[in-house]
């Protein structure tokens, strides 16, 4: 069964959102590693690859219903940061709106009752609350990193660890 058109509309947009997201941490992570914080750029780069890959589950899952995929073009995201914990509250803002952006697409999905794309937003959810504890944290260590260069390198290291999923 076809999606209806507001919800595939909806969801071509949250594809743009999720790109656009996986650009912004691309370029978080290129600033990172050109002001010397090598794991902080990793880390980045494994959220941009993650965003990524949400884009691509909502693309299978519009074809899947039989509907038609619109890209449109990504906003160029901003390259230049203050510092560490500047970047990393812009990432917790930034996860804050896609969970707001989430939410209201799984609105329009119950407004449809198109239970299937309900369901599969679900995930989405969940993960958006993963996201949102992850740069929580970040952003309440680098509360307690303060400027030290030493608890900076040791915070980038920490981050370096990460692993994708």
């Amino acid at each position: 069964m076809k999606l209806e058109q507001k919800v595939q509309k909806a969801m071509n947009e949250q594809i743009n959102k999720e790109l656009f997201s996986s650009y912004l941490y691309l370029s978080m992570s290129a600033w990172c590693e050109s002001e010397g914080y090598p794991g902080c750029a990793k880390w980045l780069g494994v959220q941009s690859t993650e965003e990524n890959e949400h884009a691509i589950k909502i693309l299978h899952f519009i074809h899947e219903r039989g509907s038609r995929v619109e890209l449109e073009a990504i906003e160029k995201p901003k390259a230049e940061f203050k510092n560490l914990a500047s970047l990393f509250n812009q990432v917790l803002e930034h996860e804050q709106k896609v969970s707001a952006s989430i939410t209201s697409l799984y609105e329009t999905a119950m407004k449809g009752n198109d239970y299937p794309s309900q369901i599969m937003l679900q995930w989405f959810i969940t993960e958006q609350v993963e996201e949102e504890k992850n740069a929580n944290e970040i952003v309440d260590l680098l509360k307690k990193v303060g400027d030290s260069p030493v608890s900076l390198m040791m915070f980038d290291r920490q981050l370096g660890a990460r692993t994708g999923k």
